[in-house]
């Protein structure tokens, strides 16, 4: 027959036995949930390391830039808009050199020495200035780093990212979509064979076939003459590209 104090004793075993397997209940649900918050933090930070990374598409975003379109980010930004790769046509070799001359011969119009229009920076969302010029050669700007980078593109660039590109010594050829493919190509030659420091598009506003604008600084060709048209262009191009009040040096790699 058990006595009082051997069922004292069993109720205690039972109770320190109860208790020992509580305790390690605990401890295996404490540790299940530390290895549930350790999967959720990895996790959240391998997410926020691939969008660091730019997982994205997107040339503007990611800094992976058609080869033919020679973008130079360092210069400035994108702004989304779209990128020309085409290949342009080997352009001829020179014929004629001096600026005035090659003008002439194109039928080109010189408007040299404008006047200077102010640089007062702008948010990207302000109205765009009444620019006296067409295309515009100074004048009011967005604000930086926005200025358009060093580039071809496939449509028309703001002016108010063009024009502060120019304040840093860049020079815009533009031409007008109206032109056939192969001509485009032609002047896309142009551009190919020295794109740094350099800005090319098509603009449908401007009241030229082939323009090209420096800060302060304008050829217009009201027709495409071909190989003439290239001479005036790249005269133009070589005396005033570097030449503004922020001449930013060119970038050549």
């Amino acid at each position: 027959m058990t006595t009082r104090k051997e069922e004292q004793e069993r109720r205690r075993a039972e109770r320190l036995a109860a208790d020992q397997r509580e305790s390690s209940a605990a401890r295996r649900r404490l540790m299940a949930g530390y290895i549930v918050a350790g999967a959720l933090g990895l996790a959240v930070i391998v997410g926020l390391v691939l969008v660091l990374a730019g997982g994205d598409e997107d040339p503007t975003s990611s800094g992976d830039f058609p080869e033919n379109a020679h973008v130079q980010a360092q210069s400035g930004s994108v702004n989304d808009f779209e990128l020309d790769d085409r290949e342009g046509t080997e352009p001829p070799a020179v014929a004629q050199a001096n600026l005035d001359a090659a003008a002439e011969a194109a039928g080109c119009e010189l408007q040299l020495e404008l006047r200077d229009e102010g640089n007062t920076h702008l948010d990207a969302s302000a109205e765009v200035p009444e620019y006296e010029t067409s295309p515009p050669t100074s004048g009011d700007h967005v604000n930086p780093p926005l200025q358009q980078a060093d580039g071809a593109y496939a449509e028309q660039v703001g002016d108010i990212y063009a024009v502060h590109a120019l304040e840093h010594g860049r020079i815009a050829i533009q031409y007008s979509p109206d032109l056939s493919e192969d001509e485009q190509l032609e002047i896309k030659g142009i551009f190919d064979e020295s794109p740094a420091g350099a800005l090319l598009y098509p603009n449908p506003d401007m009241p030229w076939a082939v323009a090209a604008t420096g800060w302060t600084q304008l050829i217009g060709c009201e027709a495409y003459e071909g190989a003439a048209t290239l001479d005036a262009i790249r005269a133009f191009r070589d005396i005033y590209r570097g030449q503004a009040p922020e001449d930013v040096p060119l970038i050549t790699g």
